[in-house]
């Protein structure tokens, strides 16, 4: 099937409506764990500090994979074999968290599991730009990034009905089939595209065979530098339900309130998930700058009521909901301006230096808002994010980097 069809809905195309659902199924997976985890961890004693490490370390090592698995998709042209083990790595987080006695089981499980997506995101992310041409790049995001976020709505609400009569470890080892069956798609009916361009699909030349980033344009640096920034302050969301649990609990209980949290992240992901492809088309209209610069000044808002949020199930809902709208601008239009920007034959290369900028600046903005939780209070947790993102957002607003 040609991805480049003529036709009202050519973006459409087999990949593209493939990718999407099998990001349905990976995040139904994960975020049915993901939303029951603080509450699983507080059972083991375990609270910010040990969570914000999980997540830190799991991130960091997911940064290091996707600059190595950037650098390869495009050394050997080899992306579809690439994404097919980081999908498979995947399914290493439920089978973990379904046996752990420790958080130390969590943790081990879950860097592999991020290993696999560090893998998997540049090779995927590469495939799907191939799939549908320039100007239809952000609406192709937003489809697959509104997938993702589908099974991000169905997983917390799922965890919710299984909690009731189910242990833990019986939830997370339902979690494992979605996973699987994630991992199944993509290896045998995802096509990777050629690109129509002979030069891009060339060999590389003897030069270019060791990692280098010398081809990488200039502007693209420029823009890495204000999401590395704006990623020192964008910790894992993990954390917004542990903080949701914790003010909820005097009142509901600890199972009510991890329920209820669990209900506020499901919220946050369907607001995410309405407004991904929304936002991804309106950008192929007006530019991405503007859209992502103001989805980091949202965030910072957001971090700032956290900072003052009490027991209050309406201002929780209000402010997840915010959350939601802020990720989904910045997971959808930053790819698709990585996509503007790069040249296709340093596509993989430079999403494998995106999802590494995103990576580490979340390895040190969980680690250091987990500290500061532990060791300060809350406030100051949520008041580092908020001055250190304005500082992403100004970079991002104000420096010149779109092509």
């Amino acid at each position: 099937m040609d991805v480049r069809q003529n036709g009202k809905n050519s973006w459409l195309n087999r990949n593209v409506a493939l990718l999407g659902l099998i990001s349905f199924f990976g995040d139904l997976s994960y975020e049915l764990i993901t939303s029951l985890l603080p509450a699983f961890l507080a059972t083991m004693g375990a609270g910010a500090a040990i969570l914000g490490m999980i997540e830190g370390i799991s991130d960091g090592v997911s940064s290091v994979a996707k600059i190595l698995s950037g650098y390869l998709s495009d050394r050997f042209r080899k992306r579809k074999e690439i994404a097919s083990v980081g999908y498979w790595l995947n399914c290493a987080f439920s089978v973990s968290v379904a046996f752990a006695t420790s958080p130390f089981m969590i943790l081990i499980g879950r860097t592999v599991a991020w290993f696999g997506k560090g893998i998997r995101g540049p090779a995927r992310d590469a495939i799907l730009a191939a799939s549908v041409g320039k100007k239809d790049l952000g609406k192709a995001f937003g489809f697959h990034r509104a997938g993702d976020t589908a099974g991000a709505i169905l997983g917390p609400l799922l965890g919710i009905l299984l909690i009731v009569s189910l242990t833990f470890q019986q939830v997370f080892l339902i979690a494992i089939i979605p996973a699987v069956m994630a991992a199944l798609l993509f290896t045998f009916f995802v096509k990777e595209k050629k690109s129509e361009n002979k030069t891009e699909d060339s060999e590389p030349k003897a030069e270019s065979r060791k990692l280098s980033f010398a081809g990488i344009p200039s502007n693209y640096k420029t823009y890495l530098a204000a999401i590395t920034v704006f990623g020192l302050a964008d910790f894992s969301h993990t954390l917004l339900v542990l903080r949701a649990t914790q003010l909820l609990s005097p009142s509901m209980g600890i199972a009510g309130a991890a329920a209820a949290a669990a209900g506020l992240y499901a919220f946050r992901n369907v607001i995410y998930a309405g407004a991904s492809y929304p936002l991804g088309a309106l950008s192929d209209k007006i530019g991405r700058k503007m859209l992502i610069g103001a989805s980091y000044v949202l965030a910072v808002l957001v971090f700032l009521g956290f900072m003052f949020a009490g027991p209050d199930l309406a201002m929780l809902a209000v402010l997840f909901g915010l959350a939601g709208l802020y990720i989904a601008s910045e997971d959808t239009l930053e790819s698709a301006a990585a996509a503007d920007i790069l040249p296709g034959s340093l596509k993989a290369t430079g999403f494998g230096l995106l999802g590494a900028a995103n990576g580490i600046g979340d390895m040190v903005s969980s680690i250091v808002v987990g500290a500061l939780w532990a060791g300060v209070s809350p406030l100051a947790a949520f008041a580092y994010s908020a001055v250190v993102g304005s500082a992403g957002a100004l970079m991002m607003l104000f420096t010149k980097w779109e092509k």
